[in-house]
């Protein structure tokens, strides 16, 4: 009976070969490392590694940590790979972003892999058993990512008394991915694997062969048996070396937004304190102040401390609100003035120094808790502004819900009367800019051709 496996050991009666100082080693039948009469000399393997651009673990390793000062070896020349995936085409992106992708890939490569080393040497009279074992170990490395020791299992035959070596060595690659190297499973696929690749069939060949020819069988079979392991325990390893590098670029991420939050929560109790200690100390001042005059005076002295003391109140009572905001760090909304309160604010700014009229077209309900407090506070800025700079002036106050936009326009005309200068920094109208920027509207101020000064916002009514 003529041997499927000639090509896994030589006659019984054929003398080995020899092998002299400064020859190459042997090298596999089936797997020749260079061309035949050719050679690789120590010089050129050491050239070879010495220009081999380093891939796998060390890039990920060299892109994470920074390089020793003097180091000899540049880390932006170890990122590469990530240079040039980031060039490749739109198509070929998707197997850097998709795992299924991948897995499909790689299960396609792996069984034309597994084909090509059947069909390249299959005799034409190998036997029909021999053939159709081998076909069943290549079908199973469909299954091999989803349950590796069965696919080990089943390339065992056809490794055994047919071709498919290539087969049983992915499968067992595809094993030594998902489980530890002493785990049982693990221990059962090498060894049988070990054993395909060491016992010649049919038997009586095998048990015909020299101890010479049994000795390089055994060598050989420990490469075919940890080769795929050790390939299989090196990429799990840069799979798990990856997860680590991915969870800590994430710690280090929630530690630089705690940091943040830790030195944002500092700022905003220091700027409480500040608050509670200097404006509410003032203010509080001028309400007791106004509530003096308010009762040893009678008259337009009377109503003008009663109006004061009313306006120092709410102020307090908004500072405190805001305080407690700074103090928790929670942006509380439902307890800022909004659009509803419109009308309680121009009848406060209303007298015969500065005369208002309001046009509100809007209903507050419509509008979200940040646009209508940003409404208020755009008036609230706008009538101070006039009341501080063009004393005497009449102002007008139109609010506009269109389809999809709130409209808010304040003008007043020229100042009547000059008064004493009050402080500003100007800070006021770059407030309203950047409210009105984070909410996505538009602002605008400036004069106008009668000689007043006008101040627009919009603001979209879904912010």
């Amino acid at each position: 009976m003529s041997t499927p496996r000639q090509d896994h050991a030589a006659p019984a009666d054929a003398e080995l070969p020899r092998q002299r100082v400064g020859e190459p080693a042997l090298s596999p039948p089936r797997a020749q490392p260079c061309p035949k009469g050719r050679s690789e000399t120590g010089a050129e393997s050491e050239t070879r590694e010495e220009t081999r651009t380093e891939t796998g673990g060390s890039v990920l390793v060299a892109s994470t940590f920074p390089s020793a000062p003097g180091a000899s070896v540049d880390i932006a020349d170890l990122r590469i790979l990530p240079r040039l995936a980031s060039r490749l085409p739109s198509w070929l992106a998707v197997f850097r972003t998709s795992p299924r992708a991948r897995g499909i890939a790689s299960d396609v490569a792996a069984l034309l892999l597994a084909v090509l080393d059947v069909w390249l040497v299959i005799p034409e009279d190998a036997p029909t058993y021999s053939f159709w074992l081998s076909a069943v170990a290549v079908a199973a490395m469909i299954m091999r990512r989803h349950v590796p020791f069965l696919a080990v299992l089943v390339t065992v035959p056809g490794f055994m008394t047919g071709w498919s070596q290539l087969a049983a060595m992915i499968a067992l690659g595809s094993l030594a991915k998902k489980h530890r190297l002493l785990s049982w499973r693990m221990v059962v696929g090498s060894i049988l694997v070990f054993f395909c690749g060491y016992v010649r069939w049919p038997l009586d060949e095998f048990f015909a062969l020299s101890w010479q020819e049994h000795a390089l069988n055994v060598i050989w079979a420990v490469i075919i048996a940890g080769m795929p392991v050790a390939i299989g325990l090196l990429i799990s390893a840069r799979q798990e070396l990856s997860a680590r590098i991915r969870e800590l670029a994430s710690s280090r991420e929630r530690e630089k937004k705690l940091l943040a939050e830790t030195v944002r929560a500092a700022e905003r109790a220091e700027l409480a304190r500040e608050m509670h200690d200097v404006v509410s100390h003032q203010v509080t001042l001028i309400a007791m102040q106004a509530g003096a005059l308010q009762v040893s005076t009678d008259g337009a002295a009377a109503e003008a401390a009663r109006t004061i003391r009313a306006l120092s109140t709410r102020t307090l009572e908004e500072l405190r609100n805001l305080v407690g905001v700074l103090r928790s760090g929670d942006a509380t909304e439902d307890i800022q003035p909004g659009l509803d309160e419109l009308d309680d604010l121009v009848r406060n700014f209303r007298d015969d120094a500065v005369p208002v009229a309001l046009d509100v077209k809007a209903e507050p309900s419509r509008l979200s808790r940040p646009v209508s407090h940003a409404a208020y506070r755009t008036v609230q800025e706008a009538l101070t502004n006039v009341r501080k700079h063009a004393s005497g002036a009449r102002a007008s106050v139109r609010v506009l819900a269109q389809q999809d936009t709130l409209v808010i326009e304040v003008r007043n005309g020229r100042a009547r009367a000059r008064k004493p200068a009050l402080p500003s920094g100007g800070h006021g109208l770059i407030g309203l800019k950047e409210r009105a920027g984070l909410l996505g509207g538009t602002f605008s101020a400036g004069p106008t051709a009668e000689g007043g000064f006008r101040v627009s916002a919009t603001y979209p009514l879904a912010s």
